[in-house]
């Protein structure tokens, strides 16, 4: 049986990781959180001390890591240099850089070629991002495009957030969002847009697992046909 690609887009707090985990757990296949890996990227960059706005910098060190994910969908372990940086690259400061260091061409292209090698490699795949039916895969099996209002997407990053942050607040996590809304569809390489062949769920109303199923649904009956 040939391996399934399933591809996850959609902007920041519509769901995507948690609902590509539980698709990727319940149909046994690899999960490669897309999002992460920009994380990873971002973070050996302040350490390496370089400025954000020296693209050239930025896309020698950001292509010079070794960025690795391991562990199943519900204990996954972000590697950078061999070192577990899982909780270090959540940070509001890494989410905000991750988010403009992806607007470098170099850079996107060298985390789009590693992220096609985790998805040819295995026995199939869930992948999320902002592109990855668009770009990485844009041959995958199944697409989904899941979306929700700014203010809802806001309101989960900042429930999801303020723990670790406490001096965060919630217009500082909308401003993030409506900002990186702006960043990821404007940007010339890989912009955020909805394939032709996606089946787009907005999840502004819905529950997870509302979502989840109309999810699964839609794989099951791809798999049939």
């Amino acid at each position: 049986m040939t391996p399934l690609i399933i591809a996850i887009d959609g902007p920041s707090g519509a769901g995507k990781s948690t609902l590509g985990r539980r698709l990727a757990r319940e149909l046994g296949l690899l999960y490669v959180d897309t999002g992460a890996m920009y994380r990873a990227a971002a973070l050996a960059v302040v350490g390496a001390g370089v400025n954000a706005v020296d693209a050239d910098e930025v896309a020698r060190v950001a292509t010079r890591a070794r960025i690795e994910l391991a562990g199943d969908p519900d204990s996954l372990r972000v590697l950078l240099d061999g070192r577990d940086v899982s909780a270090e690259i959540r940070t509001e400061q890494i989410t905000r850089l991750s988010s403009v260091i992806s607007t470098i061409p170099a850079v996107r292209r060298d985390l789009v070629r590693r992220q096609r090698e985790m998805g040819e490699a295995g026995r199939g795949v869930v992948l999320d991002g902002r592109d990855i039916g668009t770009v990485v895969f844009p041959q995958a099996d199944v697409k989904f495009f899941l979306t929700a209002v700014p203010e809802e997407r806001a309101k989960r990053r900042f429930d999801e957030d303020h723990a670790r942050e406490p001096d965060l607040t919630f217009q500082d996590t909308l401003a993030d969002i409506n900002t990186r809304d702006e960043r990821d569809s404007t940007r010339a390489d890989s912009p955020l847009r909805i394939a032709e062949d996606a089946v787009v769920i907005d999840t502004t109303e819905l529950s997870v697992e509302q979502v989840f199923a109309r999810m699964l649904e839609v794989v099951r009956d791809r798999q049939v046909t």
